[in-house]
């Protein structure tokens, strides 16, 4: 049977349709596309797609099962290793991870793993998520403070290995960045909160508004009785340029603007009591995933134009093709080599524009891409009524600066090895970007479960 060399296309939402609801863009694959992607796979047998896999999927065995129609078999195979299939399906860069090592992908495309994972989780969801069998109890008590993928991921595996864990997540529910950040239309919320069921029925303690470093710190949690702690508290500590105007009635944080939007569900607006205004010319400062998210989700509330401003090419642009894509698709317009030096106020303190300057690019910097330079005499005036800051977010510093002989980087991120997670603290763990820094959602997942091995072996030769 011949190769086919392009993947199964995903079928999707309309672009013009779309743009104006939050309903899910991405509308998954029918059995017959699924079966069609998986017959692509030619089962290799150096399997070099699982090195790309943080969490240690057994990739060609997963889509072999799905070959035979053994849906049940697939998804089985997939949660030997990841507790969130369904969210990683949809989220996960598989381009820059499992399919950036496929056999197949060096002349052809590769095959779409994440679109099969994606069917295999989304099978299991229709029918009903039955958890595994959890051994005896170890009579070990550990404290996973955040509820984000890497918490969520360190809290299912210490779980399922018969430890006793408590969750405790500072909002009024679980899930992190999967609930406030990434918006509705890429990641459904109760996907996510599907997945953060099959998480309790492992017998974990979730505790929402649950805010540790004020109702407890780390050191009190050990006092209390927990023998670990893991701390996967996030990024959420937005940043900002530092120019003048950052301050005017509507501007925003991209992780304000998506909060709102997301968790609060401003786009509900009356229903939910959470005003969001948003006006007719919004600017969205950056070109990461946040960034799309953000200019996309601003024409669904209501924005005639949306832009993404950002000082480097196209080239250079971080957010996933499929993202920047998708946010094209829509009429998203992209303003390049463009950066903000001031924003500016209508007489009433509401912004009415940005004072911008052209770039062009110099040599590759320490980030290996290509340095932005000013352009002498460039400015010029973007009239705009909204503008979004979306240029990258902080650890959240209430846990670190609330737990003493914990080390931090310069950063502020957690001090923690790589491979362990252990931090110079004894008994405290991290993990995901509060030791990274703003990275993936599947790198913060493996993260969480390398932490829950160590923690594991930890607690066995604990006396």
């Amino acid at each position: 049977m011949p190769i086919i060399k392009e993947k199964t296309p995903m079928p999707s939402q309309d672009p013009q349709e779309r743009s104006r609801n939050f309903n899910e863009v991405a509308l998954g694959y029918t059995e017959e596309m699924a079966l069609k992607e998986a017959e692509r796979c030619i089962q290799c047998k150096n399997e070099p797609c699982r090195q790309g896999c943080p969490v240690e999927v057994d990739i060609p065995a997963f889509i072999l099962k799905m070959k035979e129609k053994d849906y049940d078999g697939a998804i089985a195979k997939i949660k030997e290793k990841s507790n969130l299939p369904a969210i990683c399906g949809r989220v996960c860069p598989q381009e820059s991870q499992c399919e950036k090592y496929c056999t197949l992908g060096k002349k052809n495309e590769p095959v779409g793993i994440g679109r099969l994972e994606r069917y295999a989780a989304d099978y299991e969801l229709n029918k009903g998520v039955t958890p595994p069998e959890v051994p005896a109890s170890t009579g070990k008590k550990v404290a996973v403070v955040g509820g984000g993928p890497a918490s969520l991921t360190a809290a299912a595996d210490l779980a399922r290995l018969g430890h006793q864990v408590t969750l405790f997540e500072a909002l009024h529910v679980a899930g992190g960045v999967l609930m406030y950040g990434i918006p509705q239309f890429r990641l459904p919320k109760e996907v996510v909160q599907t997945e953060i069921d099959y998480i309790r029925k492992l017998g974990v303690d979730i505790r929402t508004n649950a805010v540790i470093g004020k109702i407890s710190t780390v050191d009190e949690l050990l006092e209390q009785g927990y023998d670990a702690v893991f701390i996967g508290t996030g990024a959420g500590l937005p940043y900002f340029m530092d120019i003048p105007g950052e301050n005017l009635n509507g501007v925003y944080s991209a992780n304000e603007f998506l909060t709102r939007t997301n968790l609060m569900k401003g786009y509900k607006f009356p229903e939910y009591a959470t005003p969001i205004k948003v006006g007719k010319k919004v600017a969205v400062v950056g070109a990461g995933n946040v960034a799309m998210d953000g200019a996309r989700t601003a024409l669904r509330l209501g924005a005639e134009e949306s832009y993404i401003v950002y000082r480097r090419s196209a080239e250079e642009m971080p957010a996933r093709t499929e993202e920047i894509h998708h946010a094209e698709e829509e009429g998203v317009q992209f303003k390049l080599l463009t950066s903000p030096t001031e924003i500016v106020a209508t007489d009433d303190g509401w912004v009415k524009g940005m004072t911008c300057v052209k770039y062009e690019l110099g040599e590759p910097d320490a980030s290996g891409r290509r340095r932005p330079i000013a352009i002498e005499g460039s400015e010029f005036f973007m009239e705009v009524d909204t503008v979004v800051m979306a240029i990258g977010q902080g650890p959240n510093p209430l846990v670190p600066t609330t737990t003493p002989g914990m080390e931090l980087n310069k950063k502020g991120t957690i001090k923690a090895d790589e491979e362990s997670g252990a931090t110079t603290k004894e008994g405290v763990f991290a993990g995901g970007d509060i030791v990274t820094g703003a990275a993936t959602v599947i790198l913060a997942m493996g993260a969480g479960k390398k932490a829950a091995k160590a923690i594991d072996e930890y607690l066995k030769n604990k006396a």
